[in-house]
């Protein structure tokens, strides 16, 4: 079946076969594996950046993703995964395995003064990549990274991705950035320009990638992190990828939520009886909405982003199977928080004014960019702001916005930022042709292709070493190492039961525990609110008045470990000043 050729009617009647986890041959749990009866896997984890739970098509989508399709369908699509509701809290989360304020990222890239909140990985943590390498992995890295504060190419470079167990590392150490342009771009330890002038950063990320695949020595099992940057703003595309998204959406937001809910539920994704959330207050109905033409150009970009993405992964996927290391690959696709509702660079008037003449010096073509939004392309044009905009090219840098956010969130509350569903919900897409079986004669029933466990990328590190036959340290290279929160998602590969006390968030003042079936959240500075995920995983009816011994219990829980995790109250203040 060719990527052209496979669509979501296919899609659906790959997953109608079911999808049978079962173990190799041999092996009565993956920890076989490494007791020597079977060959270690390699480890692929991809990751989106600013993607809704809704984008891509095995979860409802309408935007091309014919790669991440064929993995869903001949793997496993988790329903309940959970990120942190941020982007570097959830990278310093995902590579540690702890929650983010025990690796030092409470917040962002700036020090509270607080060892939870230094805006820099803590050495109290240890990444996968540092605990595979001594298991005797390889590990590569391309991608975003934004784990340090430490971003300039003559500072501090303890925290970048050489210095954290990787042997080879293509990508960027800052947050976001141009497209075409990257803030601090780099090679293993060394800031680099963009090079060429067809540069695209995320056919850059999944080049790189392919190519560490194939320059890999195939005597030793690999670790790679893949941190994609799309689709966060700045909304860049390439033409030919945006032409395919012409016309797509110019039903707009209200249609889009229903069409994407819809299938959904035929999916699986999600429950008939959960009710889609309204949309946005903030929001106006697409029929009144003015300059429908630059909406729909924004989510057209925005598509156009994903689908690059995913041809990306094709080539990864490609380079795997050419290299004949596919079949015992576990590969995880994720996102690090929700949609995003930031309206960065599309408000107000459009900046430089085009109405006057603003002489701009070209950028030389061997000078390292150091900003997060370029003031000029590297052929001398002013970098454009403002409403009206039409995103795609280099020397545009604005946001899609808040309606196609509420749409990318479907059908759940809120955003990044936040820790309601639509904040922390992420697709997380595992397939490992070798371990986990999804077609085959020997069909159960309770063996679907979805997953409906909790879990959160905390897991990861905990999967990562259970499968790799690793061990997790107490002391790395002189400091004790906390440890860690996550559990092995592996007994869910087989359909059983993840066992945990509970799963927690704090973000912004934004907070929430979730024990089982029941979710305890506040936005801050709101009171806590109750709910029911089973009934009600949209989180519509608060259950908080009816349960008030299960608020006290949870709340008691959450708190315990706020303190534990050093959590601080939002906004944090630095020690010594008055809160």
């Amino acid at each position: 079946m060719s990527q052209h050729s496979y669509t979501r009617r296919d899609f659906l009647k790959v997953v109608g076969f079911g999808a049978a986890a079962l173990a190799m041959p041999g092996c009565n749990s993956v920890s076989g594996l490494s007791a020597g009866r079977g060959k270690r896997p390699n480890i692929i984890l991809i990751m989106a950046d600013d993607m809704g739970y809704s984008d891509i098509g095995c979860y409802g989508g309408e935007i091309q993703t014919p790669n991440l399709d064929r993995l869903a369908a001949n793997g496993l699509r988790f329903t309940q995964f959970y990120n942190t509701a941020r982007c570097c809290p959830t990278r310093a989360s995902l590579m540690t395995g702890l929650y983010q304020h025990q690796a030092g990222v409470g917040h962002m890239m700036n020090d509270k003064g607080y060892d939870s909140y230094r805006g820099d990985l803590s050495n109290r943590g240890v990444t996968i990549a540092e605990v595979l390498k001594q298991a005797g992995y390889s590990t590569y890295m391309s991608g975003k990274w934004h784990v340090t504060k430490h971003t300039g190419p003559d500072g501090p470079k303890h925290n970048w991705p050489r210095q954290r167990g990787f042997d080879r590392f293509f990508g960027t150490i800052h947050g976001a950035g141009s497209f075409y342009d990257p803030c601090s771009l780099t090679r293993d330890n060394t800031q680099i320009p963009p090079g060429s002038n067809d540069f695209y950063y995320t056919n850059a990320i999944s080049d790189n990638a392919a190519g560490f695949i194939r320059e890999h020595n195939a005597n030793k099992p690999f670790f790679m992190y893949v941190a994609y940057t799309a689709p966060h703003w700045p909304m860049h595309a390439l033409p030919q990828d945006i032409a395919k998204y012409k016309g797509r959406y110019a039903q707009g937001w209200d249609a889009l939520r229903a069409e994407r809910h819809k299938r959904m539920i035929e999916m699986g994704i999600v429950k008939s009886k959960w009710e889609i959330t309204e949309r946005d207050s903030a929001v106006p109905p697409w029929n009144e909405a003015k300059d429908k033409h630059w909406f729909e150009r924004r989510m057209e970009v925005y598509a156009a982003m994903v689908d690059c993405m995913d041809q990306g992964i094709g080539r990864i996927v490609s380079e795997l199977k050419r290299k004949g290391n596919f079949e015992n690959t576990l590969i995880f696709f994720l996102a690090d928080n929700g949609g995003c509702a930031e309206e960065h660079g599309s408000r107000g008037p459009v900046k430089p004014d085009p109405s006057k003449e603003i002489p701009l010096r070209p950028m030389d073509k061997n000078a390292l960019q150091y900003d997060m939004q370029p003031k000029v392309t590297r052929d001398g044009r002013p970098v454009r702001t403002g409403h009206g905009v039409m995103p795609g090219p280099t020397d545009t840098y604005i946001a899609y916005g808040r309606p196609w956010a509420n749409a990318s969130n479907t059908p759940f509350r809120l955003y990044k930022h936040w820790v309601h569903e639509g904040g922390i919900a992420t697709p997380l897409i595992a397939h490992w042709p070798s371990r986990i079986k999804t077609r085959g004669k020997r069909r159960k029933a309770s063996l679907t292709g979805l997953r409906h466990q909790p879990g959160h990328l905390i897991d990861i590190m905990a999967t990562c070493v259970d499968i790799a036959g690793a061990r997790y340290p107490s002391e790395y290279n002189g400091n004790r190492i906390i440890p860690m929160e996550g559990k092995s998602l592996v007994p869910a590969f087989d359909n059983k039961p993840i066992e945990r006390e509970a799963i927690y968030w704090e973000h912004e003042g934004n907070r929430a525990v979730r024990k089982g079936k029941w979710k305890l959240v506040s936005r801050h500075p709101g009171k806590w609110e109750l709910y029911d995920l089973e009934a009600d995983r949209t989180e519509l009816n608060n259950l908080s008045q009816k349960y008030p011994q299960r608020v006290e219990q949870l709340k008691a829980m959450y708190e315990s470990w706020a303190v534990r995790c050093g959590v601080q109250p939002w906004p944090v203040k630095k020690p010594g000043k008055k809160k």
